[in-house]
C-alpha cells in the first residue's frame, strides 16, 4: 500500500477535497485523524458525542460530505473506506442531514 493515498485538490462537491492517488480497497485504512479538542463548532469540527468536539488538524479535514459516502470516520478517529475508491474519486463521508 502506497505512502500517500491522497492528495487535496480542488472539488466539485465543496472547496477543496481528499481524492485518492491510487485504488484504496473496501476495509483500507485511510488515515487517523491529527486533532486538537473544542467546546465550540467551527470549521472542520467534527463532534464525537454531545459535548466533545475535535478540529481536524491534517489533509482527512478536506473530506467532503456526500450522501453516499465511500469512507466514514470511526470511533478511534481513523478514516476507512466503506467500499473500494479508484484512483482519482474524491473520498466522501456522510455528515448527516444537516449538510444536505
Amino acid at each position: 500500500m502506497p505512502e500517500n493515498l491522497y492528495v487535496v485538490k480542488n472539488s466539485g462537491i465543496h472547496g477543496k477535497g481528499l481524492f485518492a492517488t491510487c485504488k484504496i480497497n473496501a476495509g483500507d485504512i485511510i488515515g487517523n485523524i491529527k486533532y486538537n479538542p473544542v467546546e465550540e463548532d467551527g470549521p472542520h469540527v467534527l463532534w464525537i458525542n454531545d459535548k466533545t468536539g475535535v478540529r481536524v488538524d491534517n489533509d482527512l479535514k478536506y473530506i467532503n460530505h456526500h450522501e453516499n459516502p465511500n469512507a466514514c470516520y470511526c470511533e478511534d478517529l481513523q478514516v476507512v473506506a466503506l467500499k473500494d475508491i479508484a484512483k482519482n474519486v474524491e473520498i466522501t463521508h456522510d455528515y448527516g442531514d444537516d449538510w444536505k
